[in-house]
């Protein structure tokens, strides 16, 4: 019943940790936001952009947007399996959308994101990014239609 019972308290607190973080990032304060990062953090940001720190999701979001920020729908943190639980990872999704303004002043809501994060021993490991941005410009360049 113990390990139950603290496989539950850490994933609760996984999800916490990944909730503050986008809270944290969003301001935006990557500087803070870092506190919750391990040194070795691996970012895979959309179009497989590989990045190292939250200050370079900061830098990126500043080319592609004006201002941008999170409407988080919920957070799921997955059940670990036996592997995941022995290596102490939890895997957290943040799923939601993306709402701000395109550098031109146009704003923006509805824009789909799902994040996958792996906290472990209470620092994020991994951050995989995917979004629908990428389309939305191809339809803002009338390459596209929604």
């Amino acid at each position: 019943m113990t390990s139950d019972t603290s496989t539950a308290d850490s994933s609760a607190q996984a999800g916490w940790i990944v909730n503050e973080f986008l809270r944290l990032i969003m301001i935006p304060d990557p500087q803070a936001a870092s506190r919750y990062t391990a040194s070795d953090m691996k970012i895979t940001f959309t179009g497989k952009r590989a990045m190292r720190e939250p200050a370079d999701c900061t830098k990126f979001n500043a080319s592609r947007y004006k201002w941008v920020k999170k409407s988080i729908e919920r957070t799921d943190v997955v059940i670990p399996s036996a592997q995941e639980a022995e290596l102490g990872e939890t895997v957290v999704y943040s799923i939601g959308t993306l709402y701000g303004e395109w550098p031109d002043g146009q704003p923006f809501e509805g824009n789909r994101y799902v994040d996958r994060y792996v906290v472990k021993n209470g620092l994020i490991t991994h951050m995989d990014v995917w979004n629908d941005s990428a389309e939305w410009i191809l339809v803002r360049a009338g390459m596209a239609v929604l």
